[in-house]
């Protein structure tokens, strides 16, 4: 890897739980006269490259670039947004149980009460033992 001031130094090995590998600028940051631009840790500057980062390059350009990926996220980021905001409404954003299963079990059980919810106030109505949606009246 090669820093803004010209400084190159070479990538460790794939290592540790999540396979990534680091360049460490350390001691060539520390007289840089660029270093104010590039680096605020005292240490210097570290790139840390991922597995997946030529895929998320790839995403982020697509992202940026696409007129048609840019109207999608346009078109469906607020509902999404919105589902999460209902989801974590009232102090859900932590988790209240020891353990995957019961967690999953209250996470299904909040998505399920909030698809209720809302499917309520769309006018779902249960008469004559069958449900209905009745259409709103303009």
């Amino acid at each position: 890897m090669t820093c803004p001031a010209g400084h190159t130094v070479a990538l460790s090995d794939p290592g540790g739980q999540h396979h990534q590998r680091k360049a460490s600028f350390g001691d060539l940051c520390t007289g840089c006269p660029l270093r104010e631009r590039c680096a605020k840790a005292r240490a210097g500057r570290i790139l840390t490259i991922r597995p997946h980062h030529d895929l998320q390059a790839a995403a982020r350009h697509q992202a940026a670039t696409d007129p048609g990926w840019q109207a999608d996220y346009r078109r469906w980021r607020p509902p999404v947004e919105r589902a999460v905001a209902w989801l974590v409404h009232h102090g859900n954003r932590r988790l209240r149980y020891r353990g995957t299963i019961k967690n999953d079990t209250w996470l299904h059980t909040r998505a399920a009460a909030l698809n209720l919810r809302r499917l309520v106030n769309l006018g779902l109505t249960h008469t004559s033992g069958t449900w209905h949606i009745t259409p709103a009246r303009a």
